[in-house]
């Protein structure tokens, strides 16, 4: 846990005081509740590449960005979204066209690509140049079938101490939590839909 000091166990540049109890809020008292140990894993784990899979909303985006620029004054803080935008159709209200997406992150300043397309068809394009992510964040939005090919293409995009988060809803439709995937489990996919492509 942070210290008073604003300095994590893995020795994250301390934050200002008022960055640091920005941070205690979104890490501990800020809604929705579950996003909560995004902001904490930026924080604890020095987050400077972030892919999101699905932007589920505007607020959660710039907090995670935000968050990750605090603590670096060197680096660049690299931010890239796969979403369809445009392409959600009758669910458009619930997103972000492209357009919109560009000026929301604007002006955070940090490094942003914007990949619209489905999460297979996005990351079969991109996947070799997305290396090192530091944070996977994979929305609700996506079942298990419209992931699909998409866990073929991530290991490789990945480090090994990348963190992977995937929301689960509940049947209200209100999100209700994250759970970490360990490199195993996200192997075990990755291997699965291999062996569905093969065949």
């Amino acid at each position: 846990m942070e210290s008073h000091r604003g300095r994590s166990r893995q020795g994250a540049t301390p934050l200002p005081t008022a960055s640091h109890l920005q941070y205690l809020w979104l890490a501990y008292l800020s809604r929705p509740a579950a996003d909560r140990v995004l902001y904490r894993t930026i924080r604890r784990h020095r987050v400077r590449k972030i892919l999101e899979i699905g932007i589920a909303t505007p607020t959660r985006t710039l907090r995670m960005v935000n968050l990750a620029q605090r603590g670096t004054r060197v680096e660049a803080v690299r931010y890239v979204a796969v979403d369809l935008f445009e392409a959600r159709g009758d669910q458009q209200a619930l997103g972000l066209s492209l357009k919109e997406a560009h000026r929301l992150l604007k002006s955070t300043a940090a490094q942003v690509q914007l990949i619209p397309g489905d999460p297979a068809s996005a990351l079969g394009r991109a996947a070799n140049a997305l290396q090192n992510l530091d944070l996977v964040v994979i929305s609700a939005d996506h079942d298990a079938e419209s992931l699909g090919d998409a866990w073929f293409y991530l290991p490789r995009m990945l480090k090994a101490d990348s963190v992977v988060y995937v929301e689960s809803r509940v049947a209200s439709g209100e999100p209700t939590a994250f759970t970490r995937l360990s490199r195993e489990e996200i192997l075990k996919r990755a291997n699965l839909n291999r062996r569905r492509r093969a065949a």
